[in-house]
């Protein structure tokens, strides 16, 4: 789990988090919710088998324009503080670090 799943968990507090990470495809979430994560699979780790079709895909579950624009902006950040972290080996804290971050980020938000 990372900070940002333990802002959800901690967000949510019905243990649904941990179904969503082992597999968004079978976990009890909004079909809307479902199709943007499938998006951002493929952007993330398909990019060279990203359509169009993909995002005529999330817009009828009716995910807005604006929140695949959102996703893609986040994602693209993300996916980029990955591959820096992974070749200048940059190291993750202890699992137990994790709920205490998520927990802070959740009192005191991201900025």
């Amino acid at each position: 789990m990372s900070a940002h799943s333990a802002v959800a968990e901690a967000a949510l507090q019905d243990g649904s988090m941990q179904l969503v990470l082992d597999n968004y495809r079978t976990a009890p979430i909004p079909e809307k919710l479902r199709a943007m994560l499938a998006l951002l699979e493929t952007y993330t780790l398909h990019p060279n088998q990203m359509s169009g079709s993909h995002v005529r895909t999330a817009l009828a579950a009716g995910v807005s324009r604006e929140a695949i624009r959102d996703a893609f902006y986040v994602a693209y950040l993300f996916n980029t503080y990955d591959r820096l972290a992974d070749t200048l080996g940059w190291e993750l804290p202890d699992e137990s670090y994790y709920p205490k971050a998520g927990q802070f980020l959740l009192k005191k938000g991201y900025l």
